[in-house]
């Protein structure tokens, strides 16, 4: 790879990693749902100074090109991303419902004594 293209693509990643820092501190977004994005802006920070090791890392799995190890790599972390996602939204949902459930028990609480 182009030593500039490779500049440009980590001053790119570090300019996100700073964006998501940043959103983490103003408590726009959580850490736990961050660490993911930190820590994948880290790996690819790293591949992009260090471009052998997904040459030697695909080389290593069998893999034929280390593009089709990066397309593999982003394929699983999108399925543990919706994975997580999806844990995160059954247990707000359950949460919502017994919230609701409770609100009308008062309610009827609150009718029955008036």
């Amino acid at each position: 790879m182009n030593i500039r293209l490779q500049i440009i693509v980590a001053v790119i990643i570090i300019i996100a990693l700073a964006v998501i820092i940043n959103m983490i501190r103003k408590k726009a977004l959580e850490l736990r749902y961050a660490l993911a994005w930190l820590l994948v802006g880290v790996g690819v920070l790293i591949l992009d100074i260090f471009p052998g090791i997904m040459e030697k890392l695909a080389t290593a799995l069998g893999i034929y090109s280390p593009v089709n190890m990066l397309f593999f790599m982003g394929f699983c972390f999108s399925l543990i991303i919706i994975f997580v996602l999806t844990i995160a939204v059954s247990r707000m949902s359950i949460r919502i419902k017994n919230l609701t459930q409770e609100l009308a028990l008062h309610e009827r609480e609150n009718k029955e004594t008036d």
